[in-house]
């Protein structure tokens, strides 16, 4: 008796893999191409990166994340341009967040 339940359910058991399927094609369709900067656009946004950092100031960041513009705003707290990476503070969580460079899309001061 017990065996033919556990039967009986056993088709269920597809569908959270069925609904992951699906929402990454819902995801999918909402992606964008990461937009190509200029090298000036890249020199301005680093500026922009270092004047936040020595002056504390508030930033808006937007970045390219799988497939998606994000803008959070937040301080930044360190940028190394060699190493392509910086580090800034969303306001949100007040978490560090570690971010290369090259996925920066646009930096304004807040």
């Amino acid at each position: 008796m017990e065996s033919r339940g556990t039967k009986k359910w056993r088709p269920f058991a597809t569908m959270p893999g069925q609904y992951i399927g699906l929402q990454e094609i819902i995801n999918k369709q909402a992606e964008v191409a990461q937009p190509v900067l200029t090298e000036e656009q890249m020199e301005q946004m680093n500026f922009t990166l270092i004047e936040a950092l020595h002056t504390n100031k508030q930033v808006y960041l937007t970045y390219y994340k799988r497939g998606q513009c994000i803008t959070e705003t937040g301080f930044i707290q360190f940028v190394d341009s060699l190493g392509n990476l910086f580090i800034f503070i969303d306001d949100v969580f007040e978490l560090k967040n570690k971010m290369r460079l090259s996925e920066l899309i646009d930096v304004r001061l807040a």
